[in-house]
Parts: C-alpha cells; sequence; structure tokens
C-alpha cells in the first residue's frame, strides 16, 4: 500500500499529511505497536517504523536513548517487521525508516520480500543514495514498495534532481543540518528546500527534523506536503517511562495537537 493515498487523502482536506515516527521495540514489542496504534487513533497520517540500530550517527540523544532501549531487550528485524504488520493491519500506509546496514546484514531480497509480506509501504534509508542503492532499488521495484531517498539544505539543484527522480511515495526533505530531535523553532532552510525539491518532481515533498508541537507543525505544514515528527513522540515515552497508560495519554495528546496544527495552516 503506497504511502501516496494518505496524502492524496489529505490533499482533498485541504491539508498536510502528518507523519509520525517511534522505533519499533521501545519501550518494548508490544508496546512500540500499541504506542503506534494510539498515534494512528489520534490523527497520523502515516507511521514510520524505527529499526533499532546500534550506531546511530545520524539521531540526536533522545531517538538514541530510545533504540538502545530496544537493543537492550533483544529487539530483531523480525520484530521489526512484526510491528509492521501489526500497524499497517489499521489501514494506515506504514513505512520502516533505517540505516542500511541492518536491511544488507538481514538480505535486501529477503527484506523487500517481508516488508512487503508484512504489509509495509515502503522504506526510507538515511545513509544510502539513490547512486549507491542499485540493489534496493531493484528489490523495492519487485515487491511495489515505495523508496523514500533524503535530501538537505546542503544538497545541490543537480543532487535534489537525482534523488528525487529516484523516489517513490514521497521525498524526505531534512529540514536542519545536523542529528535529530526537537527544537524550539523551525528551521528558516525548510522552505527553500521545499521550493528546490518541488521544481524537480511531483511526489509529496516532507519535512523533518525538530517539529514538537502544533505550532510549529502549522508553520511546517503551510509550505510542506507533509510533517514529519519523531523525537517528541519519542520524548512523551521516556518522560512516562514505566507507566504506560501515562505514556500513551502523552502520545494521545501531542498527536492530537500536532493533527490539529497540520489542519490549522
Amino acid at each position: 500500500m503506497s504511502v501516496s493515498r494518505a496524502f492524496e487523502a489529505a490533499r482533498a482536506e485541504g491539508r498536510s499529511a502528518l507523519v509520525g515516527y517511534l522505533p519499533a521495540g521501545f519501550p518494548d514489542v508490544d508496546g512500540s505497536i500499541e504506542a503506534m496504534r494510539c498515534m494512528v487513533d489520534a490523527g497520523c497520517d502515516v507511521i514510520e517504523v524505527g529499526l533499532p540500530y546500534s550506531d546511530p550517527v545520524m539521531d540526536g540523544p533522545t531517538i538514541q536513548a530510545a533504540a538502545q532501549q530496544a537493543l537492550d531487550r533483544g529487539v530483531r528485524t523480525t520484530d521489526v517487521l512484526r510491528t509492521v504488520e501489526a500497524v499497517a493491519a489499521t489501514g494506515v500506509p506504514t513505512v520502516v525508516m533505517t540505516y542500511w546496514n541492518p536491511v544488507e546484514r538481514y538480505g535486501v531480497d529477503r527484506f523487500a520480500a517481508d516488508l512487503a509480506d508484512a504489509g509495509g509501504a515502503g522504506l526510507i534509508t538515511p545513509d544510502l543514495t539513490p547512486d549507491s542503492a542499485e540493489g534496493w532499488i531493484a528489490a523495492a521495484d519487485v515487491h511495489d514498495l515505495d523508496k523514500i531517498f533524503l535530501v538537505a539544505p546542503s544538497s545541490t539543484d543537480e543532487r535534489i534532481k537525482m534523488t528525487t527522480a529516484a523516489c517513490r511515495g514521497f521525498v524526505y526533505a531534512t529540514a536542519v543540518m545536523g542529528v535529530t530531535g526537537a527544537r524550539t523553532s523551525t528551521s528558516d532552510l525548510a522552505g527553500p528546500l521545499v521550493a528546490r525539491t518541488r521544481a524537480t518532481t511531483e511526489l509529496p515533498v516532507c519535512v523533518g527534523l525538530g517539529v514538537s508541537n502544533g505550532r510549529q507543525a502549522a508553520e511546517v505544514a503551510s509550505y510542506a506536503d507533509g510533517v514529519i515528527v519523531g523525537s517528541a513522540f519519542v520524548r512523551a515515552v521516556l518522560d512516562h517511562a514505566g507507566d504506560r497508560k501515562a505514556a500513551l495519554k502523552a502520545l494521545r495528546d501531542l498527536t492530537t495537537d500536532l493533527a490539529e496544527g497540520v489542519r490549522r495552516a
């Protein structure tokens, strides 16, 4: 199920889509499934399931802490796929966000086949660029999976054009330079990056890195097709460690605020 369906539905309502991220296995596998379903119920249009990795060089301390908790509990790629299956069963497009090494270790063709079998929509690959992704692109095409690559403020126009040509589903625009993490203000680099990216593609352009509340979501939604939120969701769970009921309430309240934000824009 391509994520394009979610963007078409959001566009029909005259708004941006809300894309929410949590790592699989955080705080545990069943808990992460429950949390993501809560996010769906409260207004997320697309879910990103993070595959915990031992060397998350692009992630800030919040997501690193969550991924480490999952790894300490022994989460494996098969648990990530089980999480995808459970979340995709809600009917909301579900993609995996992962560094490339775990996919390569699992087997690229096998991963693509198993992700498709689980009902996953595709893969976001932050450390894999299209010019190094021939094997993944071929496997994704065989199994009708979305290929979501990243563009950044430092990307040249030529690089953006090459990247968007290889994408399917949406284009992930990183709004700030540096690692992930919630911020008190959004980046002034995001708007120009979205404009440069839109000049090369008709795919939806989603902005990630930094959004933590409805006000910021509305700001980003005024110029982007989708607003990606990760660290703020993770923080909501971390702040209520050991109290699942309180964590779910915090997730629901945050998702509601963000969903109202993308509708205000």
